[in-house]
């Protein structure tokens, strides 16, 4: 009899930590084979979504919109590829100068802390993106896999700090980002 209540802590245990047992699936089956030149420049391309969505959450104050809000980007991300009508960078760029915008005249780079950071990291993994895009490839690996690690820590401060987006969410990434960090540069 105690076996099995022994193994219910455990199974709860598993099931808290399911966006990391989700963030090792989706990493795996994303990378399996390690990066090629072209997935990394589009790794660089998808590292722009992250800091975008923590600008949308705390742009519209609505942390439950984290994961609604990652399936909209990653959709709109897949029909810019499909479509190879515009550059994903320039349309994400262009949506987050809308939010950055919106945000300033609705007084939130003023007001909100949280807006005012989220707008920071926007710019600071845009600018790593934008540099790892216009140096050589391998340099380049480096810098995408240095904005994936780098991001992956910011999804863990704001888990700890239990702020901006879910929680389930901010652990998902911050596991998958570092996964994919080490996979660029452990299987290049």
């Amino acid at each position: 009899m105690t076996s099995v209540t022994s193994r219910r802590p455990r199974w709860r245990a598993v099931l808290r930590r399911w966006p990391t047992a989700l963030a090792v699936g989706v990493s795996a089956a994303a990378l399996a084979g390690g990066p090629s030149e072209g997935e990394v420049t589009s790794l660089a391309e998808v590292l722009l979504l992250l800091p975008l969505l923590y600008l949308v959450v705390a742009r519209i104050r609505r942390r439950e919109a984290s994961w609604p809000m990652l399936l909209a980007l990653v959709v709109l991300y897949l029909v810019l590829r499909a479509l190879d009508v515009v550059a994903a960078p320039a349309v994400f760029a262009v949506v987050a100068l809308v939010v950055l915008v919106w945000g300033a005249v609705s007084g939130d780079l003023r007001h909100s802390g949280a807006f005012r950071m989220q707008a920071l990291g926007m710019i600071g993994f845009g600018a790593l993106v934008l540099a790892a895009l216009v140096v050589e490839p391998d340099l380049g690996r480096y810098l995408v896999a240095a904005g994936w690690f780098l991001h992956g820590l910011w999804d863990f401060v704001h888990l700890r700090r239990n702020a901006v987006v879910s929680r389930s969410y901010a652990e998902f990434c911050g596991g998958f980002d570092i996964l994919v960090a080490a996979q660029l540069v452990l299987l290049a």
